[in-house]
């Protein structure tokens, strides 16, 4: 930890509160940034802040779907420690996050969008209302603009502004487009009227009455499905434009290559992904994963273009050389890779996500960081440069070093997630496979040569990603690989046990009294 101390007097309010804000793009994968060298998204928004700050190239997330990835991302704990295994998994009271911590740094944290943050219930009333939804606000936040993924909010918005017919989600199928279709048609609303860019609004409206230092949470829902966007992002792409899909020959191929697979994917529902749309993913074809791809990157583009206007809104405010930006993502998002769309299992583009973290109190600018890193790393960047300690033990690291322009030898040299597919309400998963919800999780840990996912109960599986970069081939079983299998089986199990919880750990009662020490 920096000592404030040690702060020349005159940088030492500036180091101690600067503005904070922290964006999230729901679903947004991490290949999809012109500044990594996308071939045919735009990000210039991103890009910019890129440019003054510190882009994170090989950045994950902690875990799968939206509850367990904030989860990490919230507290700077990895899953097999906050236990939030799915949406609607409640986060444990006892545990610490960055809206807590920024209350004690003097912050009142304001939230604009949604947390998907499960409450305890031990403690509360048994018929509370707030038990009935994952989609709760994590402790610490002031909810200025909530926006749960009913939108109710911003379609009354949208009727204010003469969208009469804006009475539910049927609002996002495209003008002369019939319910579930892949369309790439625009919807009734325009590019200044999205979900984006009502709580952009929001958050700038706010941004005009603070007369103090800031610390706001804008969680975007985009690029989220369902998918759909105005013009002009609604035709910026054609079908077939961007990288080859990552996926084998033909989707039985796919289901057939490891026993989750052959269970998860039947079951993944079009109206996931296209609102009105029923039915099995496996009823589309090539060409429509081409088309919702194309819509998908629209959408990219339409968020990057709010982001620059909250740019703008910044400096127009005065407030742009004040104010640490971190952009990032909770999770991402498959995008046809695969025969698949959405988030979860064990491939890359389910969790390799955004992240960029702009300080203008860093002398440094434009840096490129290839250490992989954590969403757990997010909480513990903002204790170190706000001169706080979190109040329990974090499995993240401060990312601080880099975004000043350096780096850390002892750094990470691979990264770490965690899906859990246990089904506690309806049990499904568990009899399918003929198992303890305790046994329904797998763990993976990847670095530049090799992939290792480790099943509690199934079957691992092993890619050589220098060989084989789109994880086709599972070398799990081949002989020539056994001794690499058992290194990365090893290099895992140590990871767990060096991340077991902490949070007394480093305590011990003395003579003396309690000492405690963390490294």
């Amino acid at each position: 930890m920096q000592n404030p101390t040690s702060i020349e007097p005159t940088r030492i309010e500036k180091v101690r509160r600067p503005n904070i804000l922290l964006i999230t793009a729901d679903q947004w994968r991490g290949d999809c940034l012109s500044a990594v060298g996308h071939p045919c998204v735009k990000t210039p928004a991103v890009d910019a802040l890129a440019r003054e700050g510190t882009l994170f190239r090989r950045h994950y997330a902690g875990a799968a779907p939206c509850s367990p990835a904030r989860a990490t991302l919230y507290t700077g704990l990895y899953q097999m420690n906050h236990r939030v295994c799915r949406n609607g998994s409640p986060l444990d009271a006892r545990f610490d996050n960055l809206a807590l911590a920024a209350r004690r740094a003097g912050y009142d944290p304001t939230l604009f969008g949604y947390t998907d943050t499960a409450p305890d219930p031990r403690g509360m009333a048994a018929n509370d209302p707030h038990l009935t939804s994952y989609e709760g606000v994590l402790p610490g936040f002031t909810a200025r603009q909530l926006l749960p993924e009913h939108e109710r909010q911003w379609l009354s918005w949208l009727r204010s502004r003469g969208h009469r017919h804006a009475v539910s989600r049927d609002i996002h199928i495209p003008v002369g487009a019939q319910a579930g279709e892949i369309s790439d048609g625009a919807p009734a609303y325009s590019s200044d009227e999205t979900q984006t860019a009502f709580l952009a609004g929001e958050f700038i409206r706010w941004l005009g009455e603070q007369d103090r230092p800031w610390f706001a949470h804008v969680s975007f829902l985009r690029p989220h499905p369902p998918f759909s966007v105005p013009e002009p992002f609604n035709r910026m792409f054609k079908p077939g434009e961007g990288p080859a899909f990552a996926r084998a020959a033909n989707r039985a191929v796919e289901q057939d290559s490891h026993p989750y697979l052959a269970f998860a994917m039947p079951r993944v529902d079009k109206g996931n992904f296209i609102h009105g749309a029923t039915g099995p993913l496996g009823g589309w074809n090539a060409e429509d994963f081409a088309a919702i791809r194309a819509i998908y990157y629209g959408m990219i583009s339409e968020v990057d273009a709010q982001l620059g206007r909250i740019w703008q809104a910044l400096k127009d405010a005065g407030a742009w050389d004040d104010t640490l930006i971190v952009f990032t993502s909770d999770h991402a998002e498959m995008a046809g890779d695969h025969w698949t769309l959405g988030k979860g299992g064990f491939f890359d583009g389910s969790y390799h996500i955004p992240l960029v973290i702009r300080d203008p109190a860093s002398g440094a600018g434009g840096g490129a960081v290839d250490d992989f890193t954590s969403a757990a790393d997010v909480f513990p960047t903002l204790c170190e440069r706000l001169g706080i300690d979190a109040k329990n033990g974090l499995d993240g690291r401060s990312l601080m070093p880099f975004v000043n322009g350096g780096s850390r030898p002892d750094w990470r040299d691979a990264a770490f997630w965690e899906f859990d597919f246990r089904d506690i309400a309806e049990g499904e998963t568990e009899r399918y496979f003929g198992l303890k919800s305790s046994e329904c999780n797998l763990a993976v840990i990847r670095d530049a040569r090799f992939k290792y996912v480790h099943f509690a109960a199934l079957p691992p599986l092993l890619f050589n990603l220098r060989d084989d970069p789109t994880e086709l081939d599972n070398v799990a079983v081949d002989p020539a690989y056994a001794a690499i299998r058992l290194e990365y089986a090893e290099k895992l199990l140590s990871l767990r046990a060096r991340h077991l919880d902490q949070t007394l750990a480093y305590t011990e009662l003395t003579e003396r009294g309690p000492v405690t020490r963390r490294p």
